[in-house]
């Protein structure tokens, strides 16, 4: 059906956006709907000629760059010539003075608290209201429910409890508590009954008495002790009547219950497939709802015996009987942030008088930002009536004063104290990396947040440095001298910019949700490298992070860390050619079939079944979490060698045919994928398949999108694909 248009001064914007906004969004915020729209679009009209501008400047210095490597073709490269020719062009900006932030009014969440960041997208109700109740999780369930504890000796997961496992995550979780709330004399594991409170004392001999926060009674027993550890809490529950699978606990632990998620990003961006006003006002509502607190989710789980339903709501808040014997309450939810959509994309929600979309990006600050006024009422979310925009995809620091500008137009209109509204900067584009300083600068008085992501990272340099040679393969990415460079510059230039107790420095996602064991024995190396965030991609893994952050207080190694030696733009700049391409047939074919099949796995459900982010089976039936960002750098990498001659456009087109067989088993497979009762086959006809042209386009026309994204290409996929239905 075709949208109907509603004319408003010099917009034309989509009924079903305009409803949502005068009758579901605005309402409950004093703000009147027609001076919303009134000041909306002056404010519009003011910022699209510079966000116009600024998208011309990416287009005219990747041209530059492109010449400089073309006539440098076959010279050795010297990085001094390069580095003074980045700023001759204005890529490579010049350093001012030392200064640190200035943002006030930041939640603990976020200034004093490390711990996991859980990312959703924000279109799936019942992803979003899990990510927001995850600020507090099952050790029980995560041990038990994951390969973290191994199936050997007899202690295979199974339909029903094994007595044998059961015993393994009881150990692991009585070691748990020895190092991170150690008693002075003996363990946890021998602890032979229901420890007591008395006068509000503990009778257990903790080595840190400060550590005790809390307590429960319930039954005149002990139901609940509340420990604190780096700042992170610990809730130890009680019951003699409780067993697990039969096991009777000497002292009646049925579980630890760890503070896991702090925060979680509710997702417009790289996770959703939101094309049109109806996609958007999904995603928005869904937010809305989590700032007024009345989000549902109705579902149902069939857990092999009769099909039951089940409604999911936000998490009250944990209350607790203090150490000196006063109520105590502890925040039960995330803290919720909001990504954004970048500069690049326009959205056909709202039209200018020219008939061209809107910049997206600009659009969601307004809607997203009115939608947190609701929670400054409650503080059910902020306590501090702020509200956070992560700012993705923003190259260099004159985009991060466009955001600025941006956000400054919104508190005008929406009247909010100038900034109200904090940003989280998305370190995953070249130009961004080698001016953060300067980025950080120009929003001194609202940045909360940096963060490396190194699959948009490397697509992007994969596509600023297409004409510098063939790059090295993907799977080598993560060992070459520009990641680490990368990875340490944005801790060294966040603390440097007086980071630490008042903003994040984050690190990028575990990818691979059924890898928690690895998982575990990798991810630690986040905070210890002065990481007080780092994304994981569920619950469960929020909660198994989490002890990293028992183990390692991020805010020492910020003190240590400062007095190291920074990172070197010349090694950031260091661009991952391979010397002397020599791979064999062997060797291209499996990375050719390696990255086609991780494009397909995700543009087939991306374009089909409008799915943004879900777990896809790898080319060894691997599950991993895809988004946008990955399918990037896999299609941008492609894209090199095609154009660089290490693959043909004929091998290219062979191999994504026979992934594409591929993909259609493991799809039709997959009882997890929405719809896949009715899976379209790409196999079948290719000509016809949407979804496979989708996916070739992504490679053979990726050398001209702007900065390599993917966005536009799926974008007009999917709208085709929708006018198809």
């Amino acid at each position: 059906m075709k949208e109907k248009y509603i004319k408003i001064e010099n917009l034309s914007v989509s009924e079903i956006l305009l409803n949502f906004v005068n009758n579901e969004l605005l309402p409950g915020t004093n703000i009147d709907s027609n001076k919303f729209w009134n000041s909306f679009e002056k404010a519009v009209h003011e910022l699209v000629p510079k966000n116009k501008e600024l998208l011309k400047t990416r287009d005219q210095m990747q041209k530059k760059i492109d010449k400089w490597h073309i006539d440098n073709k076959g010279k050795e490269f010297n990085s001094e010539i390069y580095e003074n020719f980045l700023k001759e062009i204005g890529y490579l900006v010049k350093e001012g003075e030392k200064f640190s932030i200035e943002t006030k009014n930041v939640d603990a969440e976020i200034s004093n608290i490390a711990g996991p960041q859980l990312v959703v997208p924000v279109m799936n109700a019942r992803y979003s209201l899990n990510a927001a109740n995850s600020r507090w999780g099952s050790l029980y369930n995560a041990l038990y429910g994951t390969d973290v504890i191994s199936e050997s000796n007899g202690a295979e997961r199974g339909k029903k409890y094994n007595y044998i496992r059961g015993e393994k995550v009881i150990k692991y979780a009585r070691d748990f508590l020895d190092t991170s709330v150690p008693l002075i004399n003996g363990s946890w594991k021998d602890i032979p009954e229901i420890p007591k409170v008395e006068n509000n004392q503990l009778n257990l001999k903790l080595k840190n008495n400060n550590q005790f926060i809390g307590y429960n009674i319930k039954s005149n027993h002990l139901s609940s002790l509340l420990f604190k550890n780096n700042n992170l809490h610990i809730d130890v529950l009680f019951d003699p009547n409780q067993t697990r699978g039969g096991l009777k606990d000497k002292a009646s632990i049925y579980d630890v219950i760890l503070e896991s998620a702090i925060t979680s990003i509710m997702d417009h961006e790289d996770s959703v497939a939101a094309v049109d006003a109806k996609d958007k006002v999904h995603g928005y509502r869904n937010w809305l709802g989590l700032m007024k607190g009345d989000l549902k989710y109705e579902g149902e789980k069939n857990t092999g015996n009769k099909p039951f339903t089940f409604t999911r709501k936000l998490n009250s808040d944990r209350e607790y009987i203090s150490s000196n014997g006063n109520k105590i309450k502890l925040h039960g939810r995330a803290l919720m942030l909001n990504r954004n959509v970048g500069h690049l994309m326009t959205n056909p929600s709202i039209k200018l008088e020219d008939g061209s979309e809107i910049p997206e990006g600009i659009m969601d600050a307004f809607i997203t930002t009115a939608a947190a006024i609701h929670d400054f009422k409650n503080k059910k979310n902020s306590k501090t009536q702020s509200f956070y925009i992560v700012k993705p995809k923003m190259h260099g620091p004159d985009e991060v004063a466009f955001t600025n500008l941006i956000f400054e137009k919104v508190e005008e209109t929406l009247n909010l104290k100038k900034h109200t509204i904090k940003i989280g900067i998305m370190d995953e584009e070249r130009r961004t990396t080698v001016n953060l300083k300067e980025c950080i600068r120009a929003v001194k008085n609202r940045v909360v947040f940096i963060n490396t992501g190194f699959l948009d990272r490397t697509g992007d340099e994969m596509h600023t440095s297409m004409e510098a040679g063939p790059m090295i393969k993907k799977g080598d990415m993560k060992s070459s001298k520009w990641i680490s460079a990368y990875e340490n510059n944005n801790v060294d230039v966040g603390l440097a910019c007086g980071f630490s107790g008042i903003a994040q420095i984050g690190k990028g996602m575990w990818a691979a949700p059924d890898k928690m064991a690895d998982m575990m024995s990798q991810k630690i190396n986040h905070p210890k490298s002065g990481a007080n965030c780092a994304w994981v991609p569920s619950p469960t893994a929020a909660t198994l992070h989490a002890l990293h952050y028992h183990q390692v207080n991020v805010f020492s190694i910020h003190k240590k860390l400062k007095n190291r030696a920074v990172a070197k733009i010349s090694d950031i700049l260091t661009i991952p050619t391979a010397d002397r391409p020599n791979w064999s047939i062997e060797e291209i074919n499996r990375e050719l079939e390696n990255n086609a099949q991780g494009i397909l796995g995700y543009v087939v459900r991306w374009i089909d079944q409008g799915v943004g982010c879900s777990k896809v089976p790898d080319i060894n039936n691997v599950g991993l979490m895809e988004d946008r960002a990955t399918l990037r750098i896999s299609s941008q990498h492609i894209t090199n060698w095609l154009h660089h001659g290490i693959c043909s456009k004929d091998q290219v087109l062979k191999t994504m045919k026979k992934m594409a067989e591929i993909v259609d088993k493991q799809n039709i497979k997959d009882p997890n994928l929405k719809g896949y009762s009715s899976y379209k086959r790409m196999s079948d006809d290719y000509e016809k398949s949407i979804a496979f042209k989708a996916a070739c386009d992504l490679v053979f026309k990726g050398k001209v999108q702007p900065s390599g994204y993917t966005e536009p290409l799926l974008h007009k996929r999917r709208l085709e694909k929708k006018s198809n239905h």
